[in-house]
């Protein structure tokens, strides 16, 4: 049984192993030549160290709040990763450069410029470094830079999906995509309420995504506690979803239930495609006085605690990677020597 337990340890080991399997660490290619990429002293030093460190993304500093909350989360977030022991790596474009690891004075910049700054999934990369510009990582870019400079875990607050009706439109989030040929484990609160959590779940399983809920059975879905049964399974990338503290549940299931109510409603009044999106986040704003918008763009205290949360069990899951990886190094030092 020990030795079971040592083999799927080493066996998580290699496979959020990114020395095999990611393009040479700070280079990308646009336009026929690299970009390196500028990676934090901070981000570096513990990376060389073998020491825990967080990658975050930055469309939530962008787009999610209004300046100066977004600063202030963003410093807090980053400040709970810190006092628990590891290193946070919030990931942008500045200038044409992608970043890993932002300053205090890179960071309020970024919350300054909010929406002005480009939403940039892995599409957009090469557009904004290309021009120039300046960049809010989506899920899949931060992953792209994550595991480009080694980084294998990445918290944020809720992955997109596959939207409903999407049998008609192909809306199917990149992030699906990303964790289907990246491997890094991605810690969030679920997928977003709104969307097809099932058909999300059932596309994770055909990508070959490992699919973890943290301390319970059931996949959580962004503002609540439960949703759907899932099964481990093996893949390239790593869904780590975790539950909204019970403390908050309670909020998390007023818009839950509102949620549910809308979706009935568009069915009723057969609103589908592009336009259903609009009408559940309108309709959801209504039924809950107001309350649940600033809740959906991680402009209240929910949301904010839920990301607070995530990276609080990202960072342990980065201490726990960095500690298991020090002790399979031993492992193979020890076998090395034995061996000669």
């Amino acid at each position: 049984m020990a030795f079971s337990a040592v083999s799927r340890l080493a066996n998580l080991r290699r496979h959020l192993d990114l020395t095999e399997t990611v393009n040479k660490a700070a280079e990308v290619n646009v336009i026929g030549r690299p970009i390196k990429v500028k990676v934090a002293s901070e981000v570096s030093e513990a990376l060389s160290l073998g020491r825990a460190v967080v990658a975050l993304e930055s469309t939530i500093i962008s787009h999610g709040m209004p300046y100066p909350q977004n600063f202030e989360t963003a410093k807090e977030v980053e400040r709970i990763i810190r006092e628990n022991g590891a290193v946070p790596a919030t990931i942008a474009i500045l200038d044409g450069t992608p970043c890993v690891g932002l300053s205090i004075e890179e960071l309020e910049r970024l919350a300054t410029l909010g929406t002005k700054a480009q939403k940039t999934a892995r599409r957009d990369i090469a557009h904004v470094v290309a021009r120039g510009g300046n960049g809010a990582t989506t899920v899949s870019a931060t992953m792209f830079f994550a595991s480009m400079v080694h980084i294998p875990v990445f918290v944020t607050g809720g992955i997109g999906g596959v939207h409903r009706h999407w049998e008609h439109t192909m809306d199917i989030s990149s992030d699906l995509t990303e964790l289907g040929r990246t491997p890094v484990a991605v810690v969030c609160a679920g997928v977003k309420s709104i969307l097809d959590i099932p058909r999300t779940l059932e596309y994770l399983e055909t990508l070959g995504v490992c699919v973890a809920a943290y301390k319970t059975n059931e996949f959580p879905a962004f503002f609540t506690e439960s949703k759907a049964s899932i099964k481990l399974k093996l893949g390239t990338g790593i869904l780590i979803a975790v539950p909204i503290p019970q403390e908050h549940s309670t909020s998390g299931h007023i818009i839950e239930s509102a949620i549910q109510k809308a979706i009935k409603e568009a069915r009723e009044n057969n609103i589908t495609g592009n336009a259903e999106t609009p009408f559940l986040l309108a309709r959801v704003n209504d039924l809950t006085g107001g309350a649940s918008l600033a809740a959906m763009n991680l402009n209240n205290n929910l949301d904010i605690a839920l990301v607070k949360n995530n990276a609080l069990v990202g960072t342990k899951v980065a201490l726990a990677l960095a500690q298991l990886r020090e002790n399979c190094q031993r492992i193979d030092d020890k076998q090395d020597k034995q061996s000669q």
